[in-house]
């Protein structure tokens, strides 16, 4: 189980200043317009050892002048209620607004941990004003510059102070989680799987309320579906569907090993498919795209899905090397397949290979084509080892690890994909001195 730290607060307090620095990427836009936020909403962040998922809020506001105490006030709902830690930004150049005591209202009636985080505190005088924010009533107020970084070790601390401890499932077996966009199909799917016996089925209490772990056991198959699409109709949650699917996806793709990514037919791959897709590859999870309602799709010819993979695999580039399924989850058209594949994208996910038969394969390929020079250093790579973790990674020994180009460890990523079969599985590679 993974941690989610939710950054919530008005628009223009400095969310996505803060959200950067704690991923220590410079993506998201940032702008001194409300709202401007549409681009990278969450990201990764480790600190003490602890690693967490961040999600700036403020990337889900639309129209924020007109709509957004209404949208502000259930992005903050549902932050509470999905989110482990949350992060209360305030600005201290404007002190406490309307919008401000509204939601430390919200705030206060949560058992979770909340810290207060009050920006732009940058001098001596901004130091003295921002004492009024301890008025708000949280134990856990600081005060940070997220543009300077200054405060922002402390944030981290009581972050990772207050994270849940992980919980591993004591059941060894496959889990998958089904994600993707809403209404394109997830329970169905699901309920194509599991069928009406419950004989089957046990339900496990989740570690988060409504996502439904269920486990199928059957044809000699066993493993376990994270089901996202068991969300009770909330009110209000239509107008941020698109901030509540997101955070469903990131919570049950944290659990998963391998993700079943739904996506429809006959809309195609669309941008938050996109997202949830990276956001996958980066959390090293396997990944299974099944294209759905393949049934509604018209006038299909023999080259239909061969056109559409392609599509499909120019859009994902460049890690595109993943299996594509169509199926019908209402008319049950091909769900087995999508389990076999499932299946054994977990198998590789998992497979360890031995240090001699990675060098007998890969040496005389790079020695074939070695390792452009780079500013007059010519780089040898010694032997390549696979370094124990919970997906693959690869480590390739060598005099100047740190001169070997990007283009060039694209070259050993697809001879590693080539030669050993990792479908379906994102790799890690990394150069060591030898």
């Amino acid at each position: 189980m993974n941690n989610i730290v939710a950054i919530i607060g008005r628009p223009n307090v400095g969310k996505s200043t803060l959200y950067n620095r704690l991923i220590g990427e410079r993506h998201a836009i940032v702008d001194d317009f409300s709202g401007v936020t549409r681009d990278r909403m969450y990201g990764t962040c480790e600190w003490n050892g602890k690693k967490f998922t961040v999600i700036d809020t403020g990337g889900f506001v639309k129209n924020s002048d007109d709509i957004f105490e209404a949208a502000i006030r259930n992005q903050v709902e549902i932050a509470i209620e999905e989110a482990h830690v949350l992060v209360f930004m305030v600005d201290v150049t404007t002190g406490i607004t309307d919008l401000d005591e509204q939601m430390a209202g919200m705030l206060r009636k949560t058992d979770k941990p909340v810290i207060v985080a009050v920006n732009k505190v940058d001098n001596h005088a901004r130091m003295l004003a921002a004492n009024e924010f301890w008025s708000l009533g949280f134990e856990e107020t600081h005060f940070i510059s997220s543009i300077t970084g200054s405060g922002s070790g402390d944030i981290l601390d009581v972050i990772t102070d207050n994270l849940q401890e992980e919980e591993f499932n004591e059941l060894d077996i496959p889990k998958f989680a089904i994600i993707g966009q809403p209404n394109v199909g997830k329970s169905s799917f699901i309920n194509a799987l599991l069928g009406k016996e419950r004989n089957v089925v046990t339900n496990i209490a989740g570690t988060t309320r409504d996502s439904i772990h269920s486990v199928y056991n059957k044809f000699g198959k066993e493993f376990m579906l994270i089901d996202t699409a068991g969300i009770r109709k909330k009110n209000k949650v239509h107008e941020n569907l698109e901030f509540y699917s997101v955070m469903r996806a990131i919570r049950a793709l944290e659990e998963s090993d391998v993700c079943f990514l739904l996506i429809d037919a006959v809309l195609g791959i669309e941008a938050q498919d996109m997202s949830i897709f990276q956001l996958a590859v980066k959390r090293h999870k396997g990944i299974v795209i099944l294209v759905n309602k393949w049934d509604l799709v018209a006038n299909k010819e023999s080259n239909t899905a061969r056109d559409f993979e392609i599509k499909v695999k120019e859009k994902l580039a460049p890690f595109n090397d993943v299996p594509i399924v169509f199926i019908s989850a209402l008319e049950k058209q091909r769900i087995f397949k999508a389990i076999d594949e499932g299946l054994e994208v977990y198998q590789k996910r998992s497979a360890q290979y031995k240090t001699s038969q990675l060098n007998d394969v890969l040496l005389p390929i790079i020695d074939r084509k070695p390792p452009p020079a780079n500013r007059g250093r010519f780089i040898k790579i010694k032997y390549i080892t696979q370094i124990k973790t919970y997906y693959p990674a690869f480590a390739f020994f060598c005099n100047h690890p740190k001169h070997v180009k990007a283009s060039y460890k694209g070259f050993l990523e697809n001879q590693l994909r080539k030669n050993f079969d990792f479908t379906g599985v994102p790799i890690s590679i990394y150069f060591r001195e030898k």
